[in-house]
């Protein structure tokens, strides 16, 4: 803050004074609050367009700064109507939460403060706090002590960082230095046919290549083969190839599939290969007592990547990676530089999170994690979760009953995969052509849908057919949201003309 003479503070838009920050809070926080009240009444969805949101928010860079009353109206105005509100009880698009209060208060608290957490040195009392709120993830996972982690930007990052410690565990530190061609043969990493796609992606990024990710066949749930990846690490090492690494999922994108996680980790132990799981969707449906023998096996994982901000309903964005021997990845991410060159002799404050990730600069993430369980609890977190649960198995059950929508996939967490058939084509075998039709009619409900603003679904594709595809993930969303939704859905079709 700037000083004048007497003493007495400036008052600018860089430096305000205290009064003019309590003054901007306040408007922020009364409007959070009006949006938290009324978001049962907003449109899921906008209906608005590039050009036009460009239209109003597009201009020349500022030379003179505005008031924030100005900025607070084109936000109110602009911004929030042309937005997609994920907290609606009825958005059920992607895996999305919905935020939760007491986070957004611990995101304004983390800005303010600014801590960058590179190393305890930096942020000592953030650093420990992001420790504690690890520790509180790997209990609720139900891993062994000494496990450990650090938070991400999201699931895709957590899972290139497992990736490149499974690499280097297997490598060591000749690829490191020279690049993938010092590895003498191919490297081979094991997934669904389900898996996300940032498994293929980290493969690109860390020069193991796409090709090298061998897809493994699902089961008629959708999980992964045990059978079939057993053959292919065999198949593969008789052939040349180097298997390293096996990557199951404990909550897939398209359908909430769990792996069997504990004769996957048995298979991975057989053959010596770093076994990740990938729970960023799932992970923390441990929680709900209905979903917890889906993870069995689970603690066996070297690594696990998880998303805070699905499943326990925080704002994005924030990732987090458990490893199960920390100490054990070191030598993937490790990197002296002068300047970081850390002085403590004490363990714990030598500790630095460039060790476990790639990451030097850091946000703390950690606040509105800790905040968030801390204010809320596990047993109530749990709660919430088994509430979703039990939404996506209310919304099968309905499907299962009526005749004018098909189940098209089983309900495993709280995704949901249908379509709507209409009277001509209900209760007999369809032809290609049918079928092909029936994929174009349920895009056209699902886009009018959308546009609608009720509700709102994402699509998926299930055995190569279109799908009506609901994630639920919000602790507002009641049975009878569920039954508004169909409606919605038929009311769409209504609209559409048939095949």
């Amino acid at each position: 803050m700037s000083d004048v003479p007497g003493g007495q503070p400036t008052d600018s838009a860089l430096d305000p004074a205290p009064e003019r920050i309590r003054e901007m809070g306040a408007a922020a926080v009364e409007w959070a609050a009006a949006y938290q009240e009324g978001i049962r009444d907003l449109p899921v969805a906008p209906r608005t367009s590039a050009a036009e949101l460009k239209a109003q928010l597009a201009e020349p860079l500022p030379a003179e700064g505005r008031d924030f009353e100005a900025l607070m109206e084109r936000f109110r105005d602009v911004v929030v109507p042309g937005s997609r509100h994920s907290g609606h009880p009825r958005f059920f698009g992607y895996v999305s939460a919905p935020g939760v209060a007491v986070a957004s208060v611990a995101d304004f608290l983390a800005s303010a403060l600014n801590a960058n957490l590179p190393a305890w040195r930096s942020a000592p009392a953030p650093t420990e706090l992001e420790h504690v709120a690890v520790d509180w993830i790997r209990q609720a996972l139900g891993c062994d002590e000494g496990a450990g982690g650090l938070f991400t930007s999201g699931g895709s990052m957590a899972n290139f960082t497992a990736l490149a410690a499974a690499r280097h565990r297997h490598c060591g530190d000749e690829v490191a230095a020279h690049g993938a061609a010092a590895h003498p043969k191919p490297l081979r990493i094991y997934t669904s046919a389900e898996a996300h796609h940032s498994i293929h992606k980290a493969a690109a990024l860390l020069g193991i290549g796409r090709a090298n990710v061998r897809e493994i066949p699902v089961d008629e749930r959708f999980r992964m083969r045990v059978d079939a990846l057993s053959r292919a690490i065999e198949e593969d090492r008789a052939a040349g190839l180097d298997p390293f690494c096996v990557v199951a999922s404990a909550g897939t994108v398209v359908t909430g599939a769990v792996d069997p996680l504990a004769s996957i980790a048995a298979v991975a132990q057989e053959h010596d290969l770093w076994l990740h799981v990938d729970a960023c969707y799932g992970g923390f449906a441990r929680l709900a007592p209905s979903a917890r023998p889906l993870f069995d096996g689970l603690s066996e994982a070297d690594s696990i990547a998880l998303d805070p901000h699905k499943w326990l309903y925080l704002p994005a964005d924030v990732g987090c990676l458990i490893y199960r021997n920390p100490e054990q990845v070191k030598g993937a991410f490790a990197l002296g530089a002068d300047y970081t060159r850390v002085l403590h002799s004490e363990p714990a404050e030598a500790f630095a999170f460039w060790d476990y990730g790639p990451d030097l600069s850091r946000r703390f993430k950690a606040l509105k994690v800790w905040m968030t369980i801390a204010h809320v609890g596990a047993d109530a977190m749990g709660e919430a979760i088994e509430s979703n649960l039990d939404r996506a198995r209310h919304a099968a059950a309905l499907i299962d009953d009526s005749d004018d929508f098909e189940l098209m996939a089983p309900v495993e967490l709280s995704i949901f995969c249908f379509r709507h058939v209409p009277a001509s084509m209900r209760g007999r075998a369809l032809s290609d052509d049918e079928e092909r039709e029936l994929d174009k009619l349920n895009e056209r409900i699902m886009l009018t849908l959308q546009q609608a603003g009720s509700s709102y679904l994402s699509n998926a594709s299930i055995h190569g057919r279109f799908a009506l595809r609901g994630c639920v993930l919000n602790y507002r969303t009641t049975r009878h949201d569920m039954e508004i939704l169909l409606d919605d859905v038929r009311g769409a079709a209504a609209t559409v003309p048939p095949p």
